[in-house]
């Protein structure tokens, strides 16, 4: 397929409007046979990734991992797992990729590394007091003999966020921080080893190829645990106040000194690499990690937590691109990742109570990214799968208009809905397993892709997968959608080459704005236009350019949206 007449690729601030597809290296695809996706899977699939008309990938982590949490416990920053592969693999990768004129964007994890990185044995090893242990944030226990936790937080997978270890002696001693499973430790950012192995890394992966980074936790580097905080706590709670007037461990001011070492690197190259921030902050704190001095993006999670609404939809969307203007940043927009339900099974979920104090009263997609439907059950024959799709299709589309980076993650572009009953025995997340009374985990949107209605594992590899594969997957095979004009896998391919015929200056300005409708205009005269309503409206005047659903003469349809030249 002949490359898009405007090609991101070529441009020194590509990132500012690219499409970016999240690949989760090991349910992309498997070409050795061993259940698991790897990275020459992810090269033999670069041509589809290009008829997709993809601008970046973004690859979940690929580090040497026990897989205490799919590969964010990370051994060694500067190697590959060989279940995925070997860094021969990746250079290969990277210039398949390169080839097909597509960037490449790759998960760091600067918060915390694996108990098994040789920094963490060594400090373990080397007993209290030592400049190993320096590295991460170790502490004596409270009590006679320090049995009991420094502090009392929460880890976010549940239980204590301290774990003791035995000292070189054979004794019970010191606790350290995890903020996640205890087998991801955190860093101690305030040592300049610490600094510099980043440093390091980024360069290490840059001389590679890497185009980009994408930070996880980015908000959670510096810490201040001066205070006790002796009140029972979890590490995610947004009121707990270090005695400085900011949160102890989340979205420290401080956090942006390390970002401005890293801007230094990533202008050592030509074009500059680039990053995007996992942080999940205030919106009005957003912004700062988005700054040209810092990272550049951050990922906005504000659509995928809104409900399927135009009032929703138009605040989110006001405010952050005011936002991003403010600092000269670029805004993003995502819809489903890794550690969500996939979103054309969320917005076919029944409606839910609104939790007291909580937004979003109506539908199932803000306040709980319809976790809580899996945790009680997951029926699928809850699931209106033909409306969720319905929305997700209206959804994406209207979002694909947008200024700014849009996201996207493996899968949707199938129309996948999440697979919801996956037995207890198969399951891989630790969330699931360190708490499994709150938390169902995240396996269901991780469970590989279906490239053909035949064949072992559809198509995934020649023997098997490592999480179990419905049987409807063969639906939304990858054979089955190219085939059909109307699919979802089509509308996507369309839209992306439409995005990149159409893309102008960074702005929009809204021409209609209703409780139940939304439509804005690009500077060039594209238009896009969602009916978030279940009644037809008049189309809009215009050329139709595309739509997520079928028209009806001179109607727009409920919970579809139109693409227009106006």
């Amino acid at each position: 397929m002949p490359l898009a007449s405007h090609d991101v690729f070529t441009a020194p601030d590509w990132w500012r409007q690219a499409v970016v597809y999240q690949i989760y290296p090991r349910s992309f695809a498997d070409v050795n046979g061993d259940g698991i996706g790897d990275l020459k899977g992810i090269t033999s699939r670069v041509p589809y990734l290009q008829e997709l008309g993809v601008d970046a990938v973004w690859l979940s982590p690929f580090y040497p991992s026990a897989l205490a949490d799919g590969g964010y416990d990370v051994d060694d920053y500067r190697d590959v797992d060989p279940r995925i592969g070997t860094l021969d693999d990746f250079d290969e990768m990277v210039a398949t990729l390169h080839a097909a004129h597509i960037k490449v964007v790759v998960d760091i994890v600067p918060n915390h590394s694996s108990d098994r990185h040789e920094w963490f044995k060594a400090a373990v090893a080397a007993g209290k007091g030592s400049p190993e242990r320096d590295r991460y944030i170790f502490r004596d226990g409270k009590g006679e003999d320090g049995q009991l936790p420094p502090t009392a937080l929460r880890s976010i997978f549940g239980g204590d966020a301290w774990h003791r270890v035995t000292e070189p002696d054979g004794s019970p001693g010191q606790w350290y921080l995890h903020l996640f499973a205890k087998e991801q430790p955190d860093f101690n950012w305030d040592h300049p080893d610490v600094h510099a192995d980043f440093l390091a890394t980024l360069r290490f992966w840059s001389d590679r190829g890497v185009d980009g980074f994408r930070v996880d936790v980015a908000h959670g580097l510096k810490k201040n645990l001066d205070r006790p905080f002796d009140a029972m706590i979890r590490v995610d709670d947004g009121v707990v106040d270090a005695g400085d007037g900011q949160h102890p461990l989340w979205d420290r001011d401080e956090v942006q000194d390390i970002y401005a070492e890293w801007r230094t690197v990533f202008n050592e190259y030509d074009p500059p690499r680039t990053a995007v921030a996992e942080a999940w902050v205030q919106p009005h704190r957003q912004a700062r990690y988005s700054s040209p001095a810092g990272l550049g993006q951050t990922f906005n999670f504000d659509l995928l937590r809104a409900d399927f609404s135009a009032d929703d939809f138009h605040e989110v969307i006001d405010r952050n691109l005011k936002a991003a203007a403010e600092v000269g940043g670029s805004t993003t927009w995502v819809f489903s990742n890794h550690d969500v339900v996939r979103h054309a099974t969320r917005y076919g979920l029944p409606p839910v109570p609104a939790r007291a104090g909580a937004p979003g009263a109506g539908e199932a997609g803000r306040g709980n990214d319809g976790k809580q439907w899996l945790l009680e059950g997951g029926d699928p024959a809850e699931v209106d799968a033909e409306r969720g799709l319905r929305r997700a299709r209206a959804a994406t589309l209207f979002m694909l208009a947008l200024p700014g980076s849009a996201y996207l993650y493996q899968g949707e572009e199938l129309g996948l809905q999440e697979a919801g009953q996956i037995p207890d025995a198969a399951r891989q997340d630790p969330a699931f397993f360190r708490n499994r009374e709150i938390e169902i985990g995240r396996d269901g949107c991780r469970v590989p892709l279906p490239w053909t209605r035949e064949g072992s594992s559809f198509g995934f590899g020649p023997d098997g997968a490592h999480l179990p594969q419905p049987s409807w997957y063969a639906d939304y095979a990858v054979d089955v959608e190219s085939a059909d004009p109307a699919s979802t896998l089509n509308l996507y391919r369309r839209a992306l080459a439409l995005r990149h015929e159409l893309e102008c200056a960074e702005a929009l300005e809204w021409w209609e704005v209703s409780t139940s409708v939304l439509g804005f205009a690009r500077p060039n005269g594209w238009c896009a236009v969602t009916n978030f309503g279940t009644d037809p409206i008049p189309l809009p005047e215009g050329e139709v350019l595309l739509a997520s659903g079928q028209l009806a003469a001179g109607e727009l349809p409920g919970e579809t949206t139109v693409w227009l030249r106006r």
